[in-house]
Order: C-alpha cells, then structure tokens, then sequence
C-alpha cells in the first residue's frame, strides 16, 4: 500500500464484508480483499493486517482459461495459511459488481481486432467516478470517451458519476463545459471538482458513505490520483504537477490500488485507459444512449435505421437542434462495436454478420462491374 502508515488489522465490515458473502466462504479459510495484483500473486487486506498471497493452482488454471476469472482489485478471496505460515489465495468468492473492459485493438488497417476475452480493472464498485479534466486550453471535452466508460460503468452494475476535474484551470469556460459534459450523460450525476482547492471534495466523498467502493477512471493526467489523495487527506498516491503548455497532468499511477479511506469508504486508483473496447454489452450502451432510445419509440417505423425514413423523430430532433448529430454517430458506433463484440462469442450472431458483410461485399463489386 502507498499508505505511510499501515494498520496490524483491518476491521472487514469497514472493508465491505458482510453476511451475504461470509455465506459463500470455503471451510477452513480467511476473508481478504484484494488491494493489489502482482504476477502471481496478491497484496491482500484481513483482519491479520496486509499480506501477500500467491495465487492456487485452481486459480492460476481458471485464470488461463479466461482472464476474467483473474483476481483483481476489489475482489473478495479466500486465503488459506499454509503450514510455513504463508498464505495461498485459494478461491474468489463471487463478484456483486464487475468493471470489464473488452480486449479491443485496432488493426494497421483502422479496424477491430483482438480477442474476444475482457479485462476486469475492478470489482464489487458501488460507484464509478469518470474523471473528465477541464483544462485551460480548450473549453471542450472528450464526449465520446465519456459516453464509453459510462456505458461500461452502466454495465459493471455499479452507478456512475461523472467528475470535471480540475475545474480551476477553465475559468469563465466551466458552465459552458459542465452542460457539454451533462449533454453527453443523461440521468447521470456531474460535477465540477477541484483536488488542489478542495471544491466538490466533500460532495464526491458522500458517495463513499458507510463501507462503499468507488473506482476513479479517466485519461492519463485527468487527477485521478490528485483527488485519491484529497479524500485521503495524505499523499497515498504520487501525483506530479501539470505541464505548463497546455495544462495536462503527466502519467504517474502504473497500477490499480484499493485505497480505505480514513472517514470511511473506499477508492481504487487506476492508471490511465487508452483503450475502451466494450465487453459483452446487454443495456449499457441503451442507458448512455438513453434520450436516443426515447426519441426512437416516436419514430414512424419499429425498424428505424434513423438514416433517412420518413417520420424519423431521432433526425427530426437533430434537424431541430435538440440531439447534436456527433451523439447519434457515437451512438451508432458503439451499437456496432457491442455488436461485434457479441459476435465473437456468439456462432449465430457471428455467421449472420459474415452472411451480411457478404451481400455487401456482393453489391460493392457488381457496382463496380457495371460502372462506366
């Protein structure tokens, strides 16, 4: 832990353990939480204090299988104490919550590639803060980064909240930002915060009543770290100062850390996400995209494409100014992205796209056959 001073023990009710998960603990083992992962093994909080714990071969084997079945920071484990005095994390009890990301990359070419397996970055979240800076050379913000993370925190089960951080550094250009950012997260709490001033601090810190877990993601240098440390109240996590250029903090957490918080409650520190890719999406997407689904329900046809049909209402509110065309592109995006997520897992789903992708293909070269 980046903590100066450890304790010899943890109380488990304040780490989050309660009688729905003591129900599903093995004989014989002791209740831990994963603060952090290392290859192999994990640095746990118990009642015994922080210990380190390497990983079961029943880990190990499921984990190979599928790296969700990974431990991550969040989880619950079971330890056992081997007869050296070392402890083994035998098993993960089950997750209430999980933040799972795809394992997307792009191609030389620009599109999807990769696999279809995803990548838990935390677990048993009551809420996912998406930490969006404000920076003093520009009053815009990264709406479709936002609109991606809130459609994994929609789907991790957790509930999300959306931090404009460093809210000192724009000036007279914040209210026009927080309505910007708001536009981009319907039925979603945002605020402005600021860490160095401690503006919103305490708001964000009412979330965390009792024992509840929160994640902070966002950009490299979006103040993840800086506002870990304001709840804090110390220097738990490093931070460095912004560049003067244009305002923009430099990478500094390189790891996930679960953090308890001296008033109660506790916070995972993320390093930055470059990549997003969306992960077995059910409603998540239809969530962020919620005043697109309502739109839809009043267009003339069920099977709406929302191209150019008549009595389309989700064109005839972008021609009125009350949707920005920029949140239907997104929206389209990422309805393809979760679609060709799912096909790589579902065989039906699958050979009815390559079935799609055909007729295109088919139409492309007989056009071309039959230009002039």
């Amino acid at each position: 832990m980046s903590s100066s001073v450890l304790p010899d023990f943890y109380d488990l009710s304040a780490l989050g353990w309660n009688d729905s998960l003591a129900a599903g603990l093995p004989a014989g083992t002791l209740p831990a939480r994963v603060a952090r992962v290392d290859r192999g093994a994990a640095e746990v909080l118990c009642a015994e204090g922080q210990l380190t714990a390497h990983y079961s071969a029943r880990v190990r084997r499921a984990a190979a299988a599928d790296p969700v079945d990974l431990p991550c920071v969040g989880d619950w484990a079971a330890l056992r104490r081997l007869p050296e005095g070392r402890f083994e994390l035998e098993a993960l009890l089950p997750r209430r919550t999980a933040f799972v990301r795809g394992g997307v990359g792009r191609t030389s070419q620009g599109g999807l590639s990769g696999d279809s397996r995803g990548q838990v970055l935390a677990a048993n979240v009551d809420v996912v803060f998406v930490a969006e800076p404000a920076l003093h050379a520009t009053d815009t913000a990264d709406l479709g980064r936002i609109e991606r993370l809130l459609a994994l925190a929609w789907e991790s089960g957790g509930h999300p909240v959306v931090l404009v951080t460093k809210a000192d550094l724009i000036g007279d250009g914040l209210a026009f930002l927080m309505d910007e950012v708001a536009s981009a997260a319907p039925g979603v709490d945002v605020h402005a915060v600021c860490s160095v001033t401690g503006e919103g601090v305490d708001l964000v810190r009412g979330y965390l009543e009792g024992s509840r877990t929160a994640v902070v993601l966002g950009a490299s240098g979006a103040g993840k770290s800086t506002l870990v440390n304001a709840l804090a109240g110390e220097a738990v996590m490093e931070t460095q100062q912004v560049r003067a250029g244009d305002g923009r903090g430099r990478h500094t957490t390189v790891h996930r850390e679960l953090i308890p918080l001296p008033g109660g409650g506790l916070v995972i520190d993320t390093p930055g996400i470059r990549r997003i890719g969306l992960y077995e999406m059910g409603e998540g997407v239809e969530a962020v995209f919620a005043d697109i689904e309502e739109l839809a329900e009043e267009c003339r046809f069920a099977d709406c494409g929302h191209d150019s049909e008549p009595g389309c209402a989700v064109v005839a509110a972008i021609e009125d100014g009350t949707l920005p065309e920029r949140r239907l592109a997104s929206w389209r995006k990422l309805q393809r992205e979760a679609a060709w997520m799912a096909s790589r897992t579902d065989a039906r789903l699958r050979k009815e796209l390559q079935s799609k992708w055909k007729v295109i293909h088919k139409e492309m070269r007989k056009a071309g056959r039959n230009r002039p």
